[in-house]
């Protein structure tokens, strides 16, 4: 049976982390993964992830400046301590919740000096991020919802994670971003499937639940499931509405996950 787990920056968001984490569990997902959960002490974190025996995937690390527009800071040339800072940070918190995965986000840049400032800054994350078994993720994110990203595509993160050459450097695989700019899912997921460390699904092109849009998410898992990939997928949709009114792709896999 293929598995998932709910990504609490969109589904019950509305809720507190350590509620929304409770939250996934009544409605049957396998883990769970999150944004920027610094708000939140992480005792209160790990509690609720001890109540309820879900596992925490991952993190990601700042996006900055939220008020001038930032979406991360690795690859900005003039912000190498502040983006140094933020993966200290996510370290820790990562750290005091046991997650598995951090995504270190490259921000908005262009230009071979910001392609070498997001390769010292990844060295840095996967030097720190090794002693405690954490993955750091990269994540090519479209042109159309992130504009200007440093990182768009899984060509640019192949040859990235291949110049780092990291043993716990990995891609996140977000099919949503993949489709927008690649299309060919199925293809894209057998090539890389070496370098992926986690993937996460939504519809395409609206970004809603896993159930609608021009990807077949259906054949997509079989995909899946035929190279061997048997780790919990991240549900990172907008439910548009209460979450638990948009769960019904999820039974409906797993009930064709049986039947096959």
């Amino acid at each position: 049976m293929t598995q998932f787990s709910a990504n609490l920056g969109f589904l019950w968001a509305e809720l507190a982390l350590p509620d929304a984490i409770h939250a996934a569990k009544a409605a049957g997902f396998d883990a769970v993964e999150c944004h920027w959960p610094y708000d939140v002490p992480a005792r209160l974190v790990k509690a609720a992830l001890e109540e309820t025996g879900l596992t925490i995937l991952g993190l990601n690390t700042r996006r900055g400046d939220l008020e001038a527009g930032e979406n991360g800071l690795a690859a900005l040339p003039d912000r190498v301590a502040q983006a140094r800072a933020a993966i200290d940070e996510a370290l820790a918190y990562a750290g005091a919740i046991d997650a598995r995965c951090i995504h270190v986000m490259a921000g908005y840049a262009t230009g071979p000096e910001a392609h070498d400032t997001f390769i010292a800054n990844l060295r840095y994350a996967c030097d720190g991020a090794r002693e405690n078994g954490v993955t750091i993720l990269i994540e090519p994110l479209n042109r159309y919802d992130a504009p200007g990203y440093f990182l768009t595509s899984t060509d640019q993160a192949q040859a990235i994670i291949a110049e780092v050459d990291a043993p716990n450097l990995a891609l996140m695989f977000d099919c949503y971003h993949v489709q927008l700019m690649e299309g060919d899912l199925s293809h894209r997921l057998a090539d890389l499937m070496p370098l992926i460390g986690h993937i996460q699904i939504a519809s395409v092109p609206d970004r809603g639940a896993p159930d609608h849009g021009e990807v077949n998410y259906a054949h997509i898992f079989r995909v899946l499931s035929d190279l061997g990939y048997g780790a919990p997928l991240g549900a990172e949709y907008k439910p548009g509405g209460p979450t638990a009114q948009t769960l019904g792709w999820m039974a409906a896999a797993r009930s064709e996950w049986v039947e096959t």
